[in-house]
């Protein structure tokens, strides 16, 4: 493994990217601004899962297949992109659908469920090829192969960088939950902010769409 030195580095690095926004945290806010606390830790802990895939498709070396070819990156992102899209574009018909059924004009969306919220967040994290980038290009740095087990190393690493992830997310949940009962009086303002995180989906997926494959 690396010495602690590198270990500290690969920490602080692992937690400044966990806390950027990006699909799970985006997707994770909109599940719990519509179904609650329990809908965006079961999300988050969904996005942890698919994370895992990566490592475990990494550690493989399924991931660097996937990059290497311009074929399976772009059908692995087309995929993805069209996921969240899709995810942002039910946020915003969900948000605008629950403020009409507020005010006696249409019928209210039902939460989508615990186990619904989870496995979505193992496929928003799942179809990221941006995430299967970031593992081989980012934890390699700080794998020693002088000290062996090079994919026991990628894996361990990995998983920490997932765990920084889903607390993260976890977080969010419980951040959203916070802000969904402050404000369960304000039926607008809950609105806007789901609709905020379902076009913030929508702007990601379309940002994948367009990403171009890492260069070898």
């Amino acid at each position: 493994m690396p010495d602690s030195t590198q270990l500290a580095l690969f920490f602080a690095a692992a937690l400044l990217l966990a806390v950027t926004p990006g699909p799970g945290i985006f997707y994770v806010a909109a599940r719990t601004l519509a179904g609650g606390r329990a809908e965006g830790i079961a999300s988050s802990f969904g996005t942890g899962l698919g994370g895992m895939v990566h490592v475990v498709a990494g550690g493989l070396g399924v991931s660097a297949l996937v990059l290497a070819s311009a074929e399976l990156f772009t059908v692995l992102k087309l995929a993805g992109a069209a996921y969240l899209v899709w995810l942002g574009l039910r946020t915003l018909r969900a948000a605008r659908r629950d403020a009409l059924a507020s005010v006696g004009a249409a019928a209210p969306v039902p939460p989508v469920g615990a186990r619904r919220a989870f496995r979505e967040g193992v496929l928003v994290e799942a179809l990221n090829p941006k995430t299967a980038a970031f593992f081989l290009a980012f934890v390699p740095q700080f794998v020693d192969p002088a000290a062996g087990g090079v994919a026991v190393q990628f894996a361990v690493l990995g998983t920490v960088s997932v765990v920084l992830n889903t607390l993260a997310d976890v977080a969010t949940a419980f951040a959203a939950a916070g802000i969904r009962s402050g404000v369960a009086a304000r039926p607008g303002l809950v609105r806007r902010l789901r609709e905020a995180s379902g076009a913030a989906m929508i702007t990601l997926g379309l940002g994948l769409a367009l990403a171009r494959r890492p260069a070898n």
